[in-house]
């Protein structure tokens, strides 16, 4: 399952929601990224995330389905938030749930790695009374190559 949206989540319900009455699923690993005070060194904020309505939801679907072809997997869970944020606010949030916690480790590291380096995302830090667009890292690359078939 996957949403985009504007709202904040709590991690602890959507983990809840996605594993309630199921006797199948043995690990549930999350991660959830946060807007970060600062960026390179500098001051951040606030952020601001676009997405291209449509496009952005079809890839995520497309990361999640090969997922879920990579490991055996019960369930997983990707949102997404977009528009202006605070630091300390949350950014993301990818739960994968599988029978054994191997295939839910590396899972939920994939999901992350793609969605760093393959969803259409469009970051903007403001600090200091400027802003600026955030490139591509060359780490994110670096990381989502292990995956790579």
């Amino acid at each position: 399952m996957i949403r985009v949206q504007t709202d904040d989540f709590d991690i602890g319900a959507e983990v809840a929601a996605l594993t309630e009455g199921r006797t199948d699923i043995g690990a549930v690993v999350t991660f959830s990224g946060l807007v970060r005070d600062a960026s390179g060194g500098a001051p951040v904020t606030s952020m601001e995330l676009e997405h291209y309505p449509g496009m952005t939801e079809k890839e995520l679907s497309r990361i999640e389905a090969e997922a879920h072809e990579r490991w055996p997997l019960q369930a997983t869970l990707i949102v997404h938030r977009v528009g202006r944020l605070a630091p300390g606010d949350n950014i993301v949030l990818v739960v994968a749930a599988s029978a054994h916690r191997e295939a839910a480790f590396e899972a939920a590291s994939f999901l992350m790695d793609y969605l760093k380096t393959r969803a259409p995302f469009w970051k903007r830090e403001e600090g200091q009374g400027e802003a600026h667009w955030v490139d591509a890292r060359e780490s994110d690359d670096k990381a989502a190559t292990r995956w790579k078939r």
